[in-house]
């Protein structure tokens, strides 16, 4: 049988805290070394809830560090000493690491693939910020051979911010996550709402929380699964309503899906998201979504109001009559919607296609 291209594939992560990104990149991982290729994740801190998520088989190389730079700073190396065939870079956040790689170890660098995790209009930084990173994603074709998108409407903002050829754009959707054995992990209320992801400024839970204190039923509770910094600042908002005994802040679960399933509602009130794989995982439960228009992708998601309900991200009366309707005695759940395809797969077909390619891999 003829061997695959790309044999050695090697990552890299700054922490296993428990983050989305790091979340599908091992997903990913587990499949690819499940189908006969080696795997090196490089990673800055390996402690953390996501640590038990590495598939045996991966080849983990940590480098004792939580700071970005020195992630930056250590990879060329690494890359340089293992050789592997080619780089995942998982999500947007990592991409100076592949572009610093690319700078260092120039035509001996092998073929990246890189993977958007995230939108890219921040609307969360300041002008001058936004005016740089703007710059900084037109950058980025001369480092990444090939693009992943998770959505088509994604593909398309890309090739517009970040001047990326067509020819070098895939849409892949991530893969569902590895079902447990069905238990939360967490004891749940018998009726709750249900958020997932990490508790940090960005999927501002304040908003959720805010929107409680607001509903008609004033007794279902808010269970949110994640961990992060914002843990304290969401626990004092909901003291400050008066609703501290109706948040429940039940940590990192490994498989949300089965609190998925039996949630009254999920929610979403981020600022901004790449394409939101929640969503996609609560819909493939019937679980119905009320979420903010924190992405384009959303109206790919959910095509019509069956599924869910989206609402500007600062309509705050908005959310509250979403969650209402769809908790109220007349919320109806929708039909699952069935995940297919083959994400792992396709990566794999990306991969291959860039070391077949490799006498004149250098981004054009």
């Amino acid at each position: 049988m003829t061997q695959p291209l790309a044999q050695h594939i090697l990552t890299y992560a700054l922490t296993l805290d428990g983050g989305g990104v790091e979340r599908v990149q091992l997903r990913l991982a587990r499949e690819w070394v499940a189908r006969g290729r080696r795997v090196t994740l490089i990673v800055g801190c390996d402690a953390g809830p996501l640590a038990d998520e590495i598939a045996d088989g991966v080849e983990c190389i940590r480098i004792d560090t939580r700071n970005y730079a020195m992630l930056v700073a250590k990879v060329p190396g690494l890359v340089a000493r293992l050789r592997p065939d080619t780089i995942f870079c998982p999500g947007n956040r990592y991409t100076a690491v592949a572009g610093w790689t690319r700078a260092r170890l120039g035509r001996a660098c092998p073929p990246t693939l890189g993977k958007l995790s995230n939108a890219l209009d921040r609307i969360d930084m300041i002008a001058p910020m936004r005016a740089a990173y703007a710059r900084w994603l037109r950058m980025h074709s001369a480092f990444l051979d090939r693009l992943v998108a998770m959505s088509p409407a994604m593909a398309t903002d890309a090739a517009w911010r970040m001047a990326m050829p067509e020819r070098r754009l895939a849409v892949i959707e991530n893969p569902p996550p590895r079902r447990g054995a069905g238990a939360v992990g967490v004891d749940l209320p018998p009726r709750y709402l249900l958020g997932v992801g990490r508790l940090v400024p960005q999927k501002r839970w304040d908003r959720a929380i805010a929107a409680l204190a607001r509903l008609a039923d004033s007794t279902i509770p808010l269970v949110l699964l994640g961990e992060g910094p914002d843990r304290a600042k969401l626990m004092r908002c909901a003291e400050t309503l008066g609703i501290a005994d109706r948040l429940i802040l039940a940590g990192h679960v490994p498989d949300p899906m089965p609190a998925m399933a039996g949630a009254a509602a999920v929610v979403l009130t981020s600022d901004y998201e790449g394409v939101p794989g929640v969503v996609r995982e609560a819909l493939s439960v019937g679980a119905p979504v009320v979420t903010t228009d924190s992405t384009p992708a959303v109206y790919e998601l959910i095509p019509d109001t069956r599924h869910g309900t989206i609402v500007g991200r600062d309509d705050a009366d908005a959310l509250v009559a979403a969650i209402d309707q769809r908790i109220g005695a007349g919320g109806e759940r929708p039909t699952p919607v069935a995940v297919t395809g083959d994400p792992a797969g396709d990566y794999l077909s990306l991969f291959d296609s860039l070391v077949a390619s490799r006498p004149s891999s250098s981004p054009s």
